[in-house]
């Protein structure tokens, strides 16, 4: 347990000898502010004390490695969770605005060709407090970046892992993220391979989160080679979820499609995406393929790009094409490996705090 897993009910309880207002109180500076406990000075410095020495208060990310690309503009950091197992967080600024790109796993189960989270496997699925305190950490860069009044306006789970197979602990993120932090739910985008019961799932949530399917190929025999759960989840009864998903929720899913040169570059395979992006009135987000090591093919040339895009255009798709962001420092899409080989770079490293008391004796 640390921090950010703690639901308000814990914290009430964590707190039952002291004034009501401060479960209030310090659930939303841990939030809103990204201010811990112990460094809230409107608390009674008895209490701050307290807190400060109570290991399951401890946070839930050690950041091991901060590296930058795009003169600044993009960073990734590297996290060390509890158990050793490492992920990784992209933070991207804009003039005004910055967007972080959050993990929901440590690894990856769905084995997707030419993504290097995909090619190391599968380890575990990440609490809700270790989702949120990405958010965290975001908000609090974003508010340190001097010279700027930026502020973090947008959460994409498209980082290391697959958000749908982890659902419990991602949906109770996502509302954390909305309510407690003030993140608008059309803010917040969560990407899927296409796990039919997480997207029907998602759909039950009736909130005004984003979809977006990581599609890739328009046709089972290309898509299970480049996608391999495919083949659990063939096409036509994903492309079915979505029409449900579409009628229900009434919002528009995006398809997220990896532009590989001689793979699924072809006008067969622009009208293939067409025939199934109008009616869901899908919006089509091309992505240059970015390199990894355990991936030969190459990204999809520039003019073959945008002419994809042109023929999507003129058949009446809404479509654009992505701003790799962070290939210096293998940050974009696809380039997540949660190692420390990935980053490069300069380091700075944070030691482990000392002994702390146990939150269970508090609790008891």
């Amino acid at each position: 347990m640390s921090l950010y897993d703690l639901e308000i009910t814990q914290w009430q309880t964590l707190l039952s000898k002291e004034p009501k207002f401060r479960t209030n109180q310090i659930w939303e500076a841990i939030h809103k502010n990204a201010i811990r406990p112990e460094e809230l000075t409107s608390l009674p410095k008895r209490l701050r004390d307290t807190l400060s020495q109570t290991r399951d208060l401890d946070s839930g990310l050690q950041l091991q490695r901060l590296v930058a690309d795009d003169n600044g503009l993009t960073e990734k950091a590297l996290f060390r969770l509890h158990d050793g197992r490492i992920i990784e967080t992209v933070l991207m600024h804009y003039p005004e605005r910055s967007t972080v790109c959050i993990s929901s796993q440590a690894g990856c189960a769905m084995n997707c060709r030419f993504c290097a989270t995909g090619q190391q496997g599968f380890f575990r699925h990440l609490s809700t407090g270790e989702i949120v305190e990405q958010v965290i950490w975001a908000i609090s860069r974003t508010s340190h970046t001097r010279g700027t009044e930026r502020r973090l306006s947008n959460i994409v789970f498209m980082g290391m892992g697959e958000p749908l197979a982890n659902t419990r602990n991602v949906f109770r993120a996502l509302e954390r993220i909305n309510k407690a932090i003030g993140i608008g739910a059309r803010h917040i985008t969560v990407s899927t391979v296409g796990i039919i019961p997480g997207i029907r799932q998602f759909a039950s949530l009736d909130a005004q989160y984003n979809l977006a399917v990581s599609l890739h190929a328009a046709n089972d025999q290309k898509r299970s080679l480049l996608v391999p759960i495919n083949s659990q989840y063939p096409l036509e009864k994903l492309l079915a979820a979505l029409e449900e998903y579409f009628r229900s929720t009434k919002r528009r899913i995006s398809f997220e499609w990896a532009m590989i040169d001689g793979v699924n570059d072809t006008d067969q395979d622009a009208q293939d995406l067409i025939r199934i992006s109008i009616p869901l009135q899908a919006h089509v987000n091309l992505i240059p393929l970015n390199p990894t090591p355990g991936w030969p093919a190459l990204g999809s040339p520039s003019a073959r790009v945008r002419a994809f895009a042109q023929l999507l255009a003129q058949a009446g798709v809404t479509v654009s094409v992505r701003d790799n962001r962070g290939t210096g420092i293998a940050a974009a899409c696809g380039q997540l490996a949660g190692t420390a080989s990935s980053l490069g770079g300069d380091e700075r490293l944070y030691s482990d705090s000392s002994a702390k008391i146990d939150l269970r004796d508090l609790l008891d």
